[in-house]
């Protein structure tokens, strides 16, 4: 076997071998790119030239092991990461079905190919089986390249190749146990047990630690080190269980799914690492295995090469349209299901290794060194054919469903664009990554991030501190890979600056901190935000976000009555479906039955991802009694004076929320409205707009003057 290098490589120096990895990472995608061939075949075939079987520029040292290793157990990460839990679950029963078949069918090709083609022995064929009938997620990044990591036939790929390789690794520690006369029952309980009792203590512990770190921490780089933390703790975890590290590192994605938005700052620093560095060292390790020479030594290994390679494909193909057919999906998304399963590299390795370790009576290896040469160009072979596969087949499935054209003819003429008034420190970071939960990513625009200060003799030191709170927001949303354009500005009446900031940059809606009230006589609203909500008919969100949002477990949504014949109806309704399907949690509304019909309807056209229920609620007093926990996101749909859906009771919101809701997280909404333009002067336009109208306060007095009277 001639898996390690030569110990002559040219280079051996450990910064110049750093130095030749980052070039290969830096110029493969260059050069594929040019040849129109996927750039994860290029960094394989690169390590293939620089290894001790090509050039032998480098050797395969304890660096390739380590971060091939954790290269390996990234790509698991990012698939159990960045799969959609709601279609897993509606899926189930067909990536049950199709992780069977994609299992079943190679693996009784590959026992009957080597007892009968190939002349193995029982032994041998039942371990050649177990190497066809699993597969590696090789082609993962192109699908995200594309952005179809949540589409039908990856999710149930991703799916499926967990419990082929899941099968696999049971029936190789199985079939090792029998080979050495160690399986009995003792063995098989001891094995189940180790199993069960990971699983249920990660799915159990695992969730709650994340959510009482993430609540309590904030910092960039401590909330990536916990997630790498989980992520090798879950691998180191799985492989003393008896299953592979992979199998871990994929349950670890799924469990902290919901914790680590899409788009949120997080995710893209997992992304990035994973991408630039770990996953090309993998594929460059996966590269240098590889030893074409053996195709030429002689007729008997060419055949074993192609028998391998053949009937390998052939089982993956076979169970893939088998599948495609029988779900009725169309012929792109079976060549989807075909590209994703048909790699195989790191599980094939272990089961090769496993093999080697088993020794005959005679002392001689189950796998001898043809079966070795075999597996090893069936890896660099089904690379080849899977990333060629999932790159077309991402393509097809793009110009098909038209997703591009369609975004694009859906938004055309939206104007969208969130203008974020920034005043503190403290509420800059969440008022952002909101915004970016909720912005439309096809369209790709940046945030307006303002700070407005009183133009008064303190205004020098003010500014100073507002920059402060707009470097913190711009920091926050480069590190989500969002653009922001900021702005300080002075002025008499701080309503009135943002009202012509917002003029300026053609702001559409506006998210904003709700107003720290320092004691229990200050004003609900604050000096300006009633000012800026009566000059604005543009949507306003006032939001007190107490915990961080990949903590939030539901939104609940109060709706009032009539608010569908306002303009912005379907605007807000939109903004909570991203917020709702990028936090990955359920969304209630609450309201009349022909609002819930609209918006159900709404949701179920365009977001059907998003798990929405709907709760009648006849009358709008009714508010007080929902039930919110600390891990809930109160919204609160409301209305300015004088439009379509504005009651009087809401005059009492302020004193409602104060008493019954004084601790949750809330966002109180005013949509888009018909009424008069910013700029009208009209006599019946509001000149000022208090907390509570006099009639509120007249009758607050009255019952408690009651209330005294009766003492």
């Amino acid at each position: 076997m001639r898996l390690l290098l030569a110990s002559s490589a040219l280079v051996h120096d450990p910064t110049m071998i750093f130095f030749v990895v980052l070039l290969i990472i830096l110029f493969a995608p260059i050069i594929m790119s040019k040849l129109r061939i996927p750039h994860i075949i290029g960094m394989v075939l690169a390590g293939v030239i620089i290894g001790g079987h090509g050039l032998n520029i480098l050797e395969r040292d304890d660096s390739f092991e380590l971060f091939g290793r954790v290269g390996l157990l990234y790509i698991m990460f990012l698939a159990g990461l960045e799969m959609n839990l709601s279609d897993l679950k509606k899926n189930a029963l067909r990536m049950s079905m199709f992780g069977v078949l994609t299992f079943f069918v190679p693996f009784v090709m590959g026992y009957f190919v080597g007892v009968g083609l190939l002349h193995y022995s029982p032994a041998a064929s039942m371990l050649l089986a177990c190497i066809l009938s699993s597969n590696t997620l090789i082609a993962y990044p192109i699908v995200g390249k594309y952005g179809l990591q949540k589409h039908n036939s990856v999710v149930l790929s991703v799916g499926s190749s967990m419990m082929a390789l899941s099968l696999a690794l049971i029936v190789i520690a199985a079939f090792s146990a029998a080979y050495q006369g160690s399986s009995d029952v003792l063995f098989w309980l001891t094995f189940v047990g180790k199993v069960v009792l990971f699983c249920a203590v990660s799915v159990f512990f695992l969730p709650r630690l994340t959510r009482w770190f993430f609540r309590r921490y904030n910092d960039a780089v401590m909330l990536f080190t916990y997630t790498m933390s989980v992520l090798f703790l879950m691998a180191a975890a799985s492989d003393a269980c008896g299953l592979e590290g992979i199998f871990g590192a994929f349950l670890a994605g799924l469990i902290l799914n919901r914790f680590i938005p899409g788009v949120s700052p997080l995710m893209n620093r997992v992304e990035f690492i994973g991408n630039a560095l770990f996953i090309p060292y993998f594929l460059i390790g996966v590269g240098m295995l590889i030893d074409v020479r053996v195709m030429f030594n002689d007729m008997a290994t060419v055949w074993v090469v192609l028998c391998i390679v053949f009937f390998g494909t052939f089982g993956k193909a076979i169970a893939a349209y088998l599948c495609c057919l029988g779900f009725r999906f169309p012929v792109s998304s079976g060549h989807m299901m075909f590209g994703m399963t048909t790699a195989h590299a790191a599980g094939s390795i272990a089961m090769v290794m496993v093999g080697m370790r088993l020794l005959s009576p005679a002392g001689i290896p189950l796998v001898d060194n043809t079966m070795l040469n075999g597996v090893v160009m069936m890896i660099l072979f089904t690379c080849i054919i899977s990333s060629i596969t999932v790159d077309q087949a991402s393509q097809q499935i793009l110009l098909r469903e038209k997703l591009h054209v369609k975004d694009e003819e859906k938004q055309r003429g939206d104007d969208e664009k969130i203008l974020l008034p920034l005043q503190h420190v403290d509420d800059a970071d969440n008022l952002v990554k909101l915004a970016i939960m909720m912005r439309n990513t096809r369209l790709n625009r940046g945030l307006v991030g303002i700070n407005v200060v009183y133009d008064d003799r303190y205004s020098v030191e003010n500014r100073a501190a507002g920059q402060r709170v707009l470097d913190a927001a711009v920091q926050t949303a480069s590190s989500a890979d969002v653009r922001m354009q900021t702005q300080s500005r002075l002025a008499t009446n701080i309503a009135n600056g943002i009202k012509h900031a917002f003029k300026e940059n053609y702001a559409s809606e506006i998210i904003l901190g709700m107003h720290r009230r320092k004691s229990p006589t200050d004003s609900f609203w604050g000096a300006y935000t009633q000012g800026l909500i009566t000059d604005i008919n543009r949507q306003v969100m006032i939001c007190r976000l107490n915990r961080p949002l990949n903590t939030i477990r539901r939104i609940v949504v109060a709706v009032p009555s009539r608010v569908e014949f306002e303009s912005g109806f379907y605007r807000w309704i939109e903004r909570l479906s991203r917020l709702a399907e990028n936090l990955g949690c359920r969304i209630v509304f609450y309201g009349r039955q022909g609002c819930l019909e609209l918006i159900r309807e709404y949701i179920e056209h365009r977001h059907p991802q998003v798990r929405g229920e709907y709760e009648v609620m006849e009358h709008w007093k009714e508010l007080t009694t929902l039930e919110i926990k600390e891990t809930y996101l109160l919204v609160v749909i409301t209305a300015r004076v004088g439009t379509v859906s504005y009651k009087a009771t809401f005059e009492y919101l302020p004193r409602e929320l104060t008493q019954y809701y004084p601790d949750c997280s809330l966002i109180i909404l005013y949509p888009d409205q018909n009424g008069q333009p910013q700029d009208a002067m009209t006599f019946t336009a509001p000149q000022q707009q208090t907390d509570e109208s006099a009639y509120v306060q007249l009758l607050g007095w009255l019952q408690r003057f009651k209330h005294h009277g009766s003492q």
